[in-house]
């Protein structure tokens, strides 16, 4: 199995995308995340919206819209609202993580094994076979 986050933007704009892959794939929806962190001083968010495998194929989507979204005990926003709505239309629980910022890893890649090395602990994403 490939598992691969896909990086949407930061939260802008492109929330909307986001939120369309989900409602678009609710057949296939796995879990939505919010990965909460530390960046540059700034509490952020970001939102992910996780697909089951593909099959054929055995290609697991992880949709991300990374650290551009403030966190919500700082600021409750639109975007934050509109995740929220998502996640009671499609009657699914947001998961939230306390997770490193992208900033701390040398690399981007670096940055999204670590994520999904968390997600396989934690069994919110199936392991390796």
């Amino acid at each position: 199995m490939i598992q691969r986050f896909i990086e949407l933007g930061e939260g802008y704009s492109d929330i909307y995308e986001l939120i369309e892959i989900a409602k678009s794939n609710r057949h296939r929806l796995s879990g939505l995340f919010a990965f909460h962190t530390m960046k540059d001083g700034k509490a952020v968010t970001s939102f992910v919206v996780v697909l089951h495998p593909t099959d054929p194929g055995d290609f697991q989507p992880l949709y991300i819209c990374r650290e551009g979204i403030p966190h919500p005990s700082v600021k409750v926003t639109k975007r934050y609202e509109l995740f929220i709505e998502l996640a009671k239309e499609l009657n699914r629980e947001i998961i939230h993580l306390d997770v490193k910022p992208s900033s701390f890893f040398a690399d981007l890649q670096l940055y999204y094994q670590h994520l999904i090395g968390i997600m396989r602990m934690n069994r919110f994403i199936p392991p390796l076979q």
